[in-house]
């Protein structure tokens, strides 16, 4: 069920269309997340969405079988904007959306950069049930404010996936945010993809790769390849710093 109470966000937030075919029945949905900036009132261009879409293509053709609806949401501004924390609430009317359009059918949020964060802080929405996060923005440990929340992973399957070159995005927070989180919730794990920067794109096929098998995983019960399997199941720090092996995916589900 969808929680209660998220009205749709001024302005406004709105899914795209299905990326690929639409399947005949829908039984699993993925929400695509876009990065964003840390304050913002502007709204996302065009160009915002394009860092996900090959991800979206990936799903899309791994799970229409399945039944899978995958969505690129368009925020409101491209701003997190402080304790509004906007691209979370946009996210979490989304993932209400998903529950209007489709039913009660399982929901992997998949964010990118600032969109990771989102994904991360609305994956206690009652339809999520997996949460992946690529080369997540989140902010440097302040005495002065509280952590970054993760209690409301708790119940969800978690993956995040962090460039070790990365300039952008500091893989050391979202290892320190994956050991937090793994305390409160088992069912943690984070690839570090060696020597690749922000975009991940000199590994991009095993990032698509493995992103397809834990989504696959997650929403539909198909197994999951060995590493992640190990990865999730590996106490820390071997399972929050496991490495992605180079042509990963070549082996198992196309």
């Amino acid at each position: 069920m969808a929680q209660q109470g998220t009205a749709k966000p001024a302005g406004a937030a709105r899914l795209g269309r299905v990326i690929g075919t639409a399947p005949a029945a829908v039984s699993g949905a993925v929400l695509l997340l876009p990065g964003g900036a840390e304050t913002s009132t502007r709204r996302p261009t065009p160009l915002t969405a394009g860092p996900v879409r090959a991800l979206g293509r990936r799903l899309a053709r791994d799970g229409h079988e399945a039944g899978l609806a995958t969505h690129v949401v368009h925020y409101r501004c491209r701003g997190w904007n402080g304790a509004q924390a906007q691209l979370a609430q946009d996210t979490a009317w989304a993932a209400d959306e998903i529950v209007r359009l489709y039913g009660d059918v399982p929901v992997c949020l998949a964010g990118v950069d600032m969109g990771g964060r989102a994904a991360l802080r609305a994956g206690g929405h009652t339809a999520v049930n997996s949460v992946l996060a690529l080369a997540p923005w989140l902010p440097e440990d302040d005495v002065a404010a509280p952590p970054e929340p993760v209690k409301q992973l708790v119940g969800r399957r978690v993956l995040i996936v962090h460039g070790t070159n990365d300039e952008r995005t500091d893989p050391e927070l979202s290892f320190r945010f994956a050991e937090r989180a793994k305390k409160a919730n088992r069912d943690v794990c984070r690839f570090e993809v060696h020597s690749d920067g922000h975009r991940l794109h000199q590994h991009q096929s095993e990032v698509l790769a493995l992103a397809s098998d834990f989504v696959m995983g997650t929403l539909f019960g198909a197994d999951f390849a060995r590493p992640l399997e190990d990865a999730l199941a590996a106490p820390p720090p071997l399972g929050l710093r496991m490495p992605l092996a180079s042509g990963f995916g070549q082996s198992f589900r196309k």
